[in-house]
């Protein structure tokens, strides 16, 4: 048997000077978007901005349904939508952020695995990293590189061919 560690580098930032100007904007971009979040039954707003390499801005917002696997999540929201109305167009960065009705979000929520999921496979399509901001309503931003970091050992279309 043989173990390894799988891991990566987290740039974490305490205040949003540190970060670009275009980081900056795409993280205010995200907190806007999450403020008109539809969450009735969790209480919890996530705002997502998706910045392209042709320099459009596209936002999502969480879409909650009392059917709940009918909502969507403000990532998913953002990239199919900067999928359908910039096709082609590389992914560069997406900010998230969250927030909720219930109590203070000080720490940095990352994307859930089914939006992983959907990240990477734009990643991959294009073959070029998509870095993420991460922030809670408040607190440290996190950057991560790619979402690959996040998403270790991902499925990706190589396991639906024999070529």
């Amino acid at each position: 048997m043989k173990k390894q560690h799988i891991g990566f580098e987290l740039s974490i930032y305490e205040n949003e000077e540190d970060l670009s100007r275009n980081e900056q904007k795409l993280l205010s971009d995200a907190e806007k978007a999450r403020e008109n979040a539809y969450a009735p039954y969790s209480n919890f707003k996530v705002g997502a901005a998706v910045l392209l390499e042709n320099g459009e801005t596209v936002i999502g917002n969480n879409q909650e349904n009392s059917s709940y696997p009918s909502g969507l999540c403000a990532e998913r929201v953002a990239i199919f939508q900067a999928g359908a109305k910039y096709p082609g167009i590389p992914i560069k960065t997406i900010a998230i952020s969250a927030t909720s009705k219930d109590y203070v979000v000080d720490t940095p929520a990352g994307p859930c695995g089914n939006c992983r999921q959907s990240i990477i496979e734009y990643e991959q399509k294009q073959k070029t990293p998509v870095s993420l901001l991460l922030r809670g309503q408040i607190g440290p931003i996190y950057k991560c590189d790619s979402v690959a970091d996040i998403l270790p050992l991902a499925f990706s279309s190589s396991f639906l061919s024999d070529s």
